[in-house]
């Protein structure tokens, strides 16, 4: 097979592994992160068994119904002495008892503590969606922190290629040029240092690549196969104005959210402790069988008894030696804290709020900068490539030309992503990630 077949078929070969590589993109990512990520999964069961504890049947409004039996069963000796004088002995007599009873129990009135810690259960399910919520936006941030790490790695493996086969288009103009006595063996020599350093940038940077995927691949829940590529394209897709963001961020930040809710919690709390003052007013009602089946020396042999009985129990602890209203008051600091904690909160996410949007505006100044440096870097390059083609510049002239603009292409590539993920985390901040189209 010629050299000129073989650059033919192994471009080929190329070419269709590249296609058989899948494409994750950005919103596949996102999916399969909700889907499989162990983090989120936690999450998802927390809030399910916060769900349950609202149900009705964990809510202390229904009554209680519990059964219970018995037998009992007697061998005695019995001596009887009756009224009348005369007297008998048993040996060996037989006496049994059973029984069996349904109990009933409501409880009418306990000082309305069951209603505000079924209001109590109800906040802390919502409260257990917006720690999900927390923990699925954390994710989604942690997941284009590696994601966009993957993609500037993959980028960055592109550029260095591309300056590899520049620099072997040059050893082979150098060695073409010693052969014909137009050179000395310093420019091949030269040349082959630039090589060898091009292929352990490479080396390094697809060793960087491939610890990122796997990296992406753990906050996926370990689901893609070694062989897939992201999508390095990025689109900047803020559609708020700053004050609009601001105060999205006063409203729907998720941190914020927690707070109120154990605001609400911490209200509930000294409501519920303030019932222990109250009565407790309670119903019972109890449905009995009883038989007994008595010895020879017993009047009655066989006695079998049924009946319903019921009642009303008053219950009022009038002093419990003061753990009561140590409870309130422990209640009552605990909300005056939650409150401190919001204002602290709200002063925290002024400040952060500030930080990132000046971080994502000052980002994508930079992208925009190493957009239009690039341009300038590839114009430079392509004259001293033809420059050097005609000998007018010498090799190390050309290799400082051929790095700005490798140099530039890397910096473009990390500001880029940069500047993206900078927007992600002012999106988290504002409480508006989970409510974009990636």
């Amino acid at each position: 097979m010629s050299i000129k077949n073989y650059l033919l078929f192994a471009f080929l070969i190329c070419a269709i592994t590249t296609q058989a590589q899948n494409i994750l993109s950005q919103e596949e990512a996102v999916k399969l992160a909700l889907e499989n990520n162990y983090g989120i999964k936690i999450a998802n069961n927390a809030v399910e068994i916060a769900e349950n504890n609202t149900s009705v049947l964990n809510s202390g409004f229904l009554p209680t119904l519990n059964g219970s039996a018995g037998a009992t069963y007697n061998l005695d000796n019995t001596e009887a002495q009756f009224s009348n004088g005369t007297s008998t002995v048993l040996n060996g007599a037989e006496s049994s008892r059973y029984n069996a009873s349904l109990n009933v129990n409501y409880t009418i009135f306990d000082g309305l503590g069951r209603r505000y810690n079924y209001k109590r259960l109800k906040e802390q399910y919502q409260l257990s969606e917006l720690q999900a919520r927390e923990t699925i936006e954390n994710t989604i941030v942690q997941l284009f922190s590696v994601y966009y790490n993957v993609a500037q790695l993959s980028e960055n493996v592109d550029a260095l290629q591309q300056t590899l086969k520049v620099s072997k288009d040059r050893l082979v103009r150098a060695q073409y040029q010693f052969d014909y006595g137009q050179n000395t063996k310093l420019g091949v020599l030269n040349a082959e240092v630039d090589i060898n350093n091009d292929s352990i940038n490479i080396i390094n940077t697809n060793q960087l690549l491939k610890s990122a995927k796997r990296d992406l691949n753990v906050v996926l829940g370990n689901v893609l196969e070694d062989a897939f590529q992201v999508d390095t394209e990025v689109i900047f897709a803020l559609q708020f104005q700053k004050d609009s963001l601001f105060e999205n961020a006063k409203r729907r930040n998720v941190a914020l959210l927690q707070t109120e809710k154990n605001i609400a919690i911490s209200q509930l709390d000294i409501k519920s402790g303030k019932s222990a003052y109250l009565p407790t007013l309670g119903l019972t009602g109890t449905y009995g069988w009883n038989e007994n089946n008595n010895n020879a020396a017993s009047f009655v042999s066989v006695s079998t008894n049924t009946g319903l009985s019921g009642g009303l129990n008053l219950s009022w602890n009038l002093f419990d030696g003061g753990s009561t209203m140590t409870r309130v008051k422990n209640a009552k600091v605990n909300l005056e804290t939650q409150q401190l904690q919001k204002e602290n909160i709200l002063i925290s996410i002024t400040r952060d709020f500030e930080n990132a949007w000046e971080d994502y505006q000052n980002k994508l100044n930079i992208y925009n900068i190493q957009q239009s440096n690039i341009l300038t870097s590839q114009s430079n390059f392509e004259r001293t490539q033809e420059k050097f083609k005609i000998g007018q510049v010498n090799s190390i002239e050309f290799r400082q030309a051929q790095l700005n603009l490798l140099n530039a292409e890397l910096s473009r590539n990390q500001a880029k992503f940069q500047a993206k993920l900078a927007e992600i985390q002012l999106l988290q901040l504002s409480g508006e990630l989970l409510n974009v189209n990636f």
